[in-house]
């Protein structure tokens, strides 16, 4: 890196605003996500500073229009799930088509139980998700993520980065949780006495 830093800075910071400048760069250009090991030894870093780069230039993006989204490891730059209507208006991908019920239901299933098979997802539905599955890879919001160990060697499905994307979310572990929180014993308790 060259040292075109501001000598008012102290050398650190200077370092790691040159750091997160680099790092923006690359996430820029690079056409898919990227690992931090990928970024590391482009940049001939630690991986370590690299997280620490990362860390503090989605710290800055959290007031400005854009994200850094990580998905099984990687990283990508993306635009801030609140600016999603002008970004498809200004594209003109506002008439994009909604996902059905069905993929909705579909979706939620792989999001927490992936890496997930076929037959799970059918027995978990009640119904055959062939269509829907072949649906959600056309659209690119779930990938097959190898086969599974067992008789007939389903394929096993995951979600992509791209389904972050659709439903704004910066990582899996966004996803709100599985089952809602019990209410407040006092709360149960007023409940019953006005019943």
């Amino acid at each position: 890196m060259s040292d075109t830093t501001n000598p008012e800075l102290a050398p650190d910071l200077a370092k790691d605003i040159d750091l997160i400048n680099v790092l923006e760069a690359l996430l820029f250009v690079a056409p898919e996500p990227v690992s931090p090991a990928q970024l590391a030894a482009a940049l001939d870093i630690p991986v370590k500073e690299v997280e620490a780069g990362l860390e503090a230039l989605a710290a800055q993006y959290a007031r400005r229009g854009l994200r850094l989204q990580r998905h099984h490891g990687r990283v990508q730059m993306t635009t801030a799930p609140e600016t999603a209507p002008m970004v498809e208006r200004f594209l003109g991908l506002e008439a994009t088509s909604r996902l059905s019920h069905a993929a909705l239901e579909t979706l939620a299933i792989i999001a927490y139980q992936q890496p997930v098979t076929r037959p799970e997802i059918d027995a978990i539905r009640g119904v055959n998700s062939d269509a829907v599955l072949k649906s959600l890879l056309n659209k690119d919001l779930i990938q097959e993520a190898g086969r599974a160990e067992r008789p007939g060697r389903p394929f096993l499905y995951q979600t992509t980065p791209e389904f972050l994307s659709y439903f704004g979310l910066s990582s899996l572990s966004d996803l709100p949780p599985l089952t809602p929180p019990e209410p407040p014993a006092e709360q149960t308790e007023q409940e019953l006495l006005k019943g």
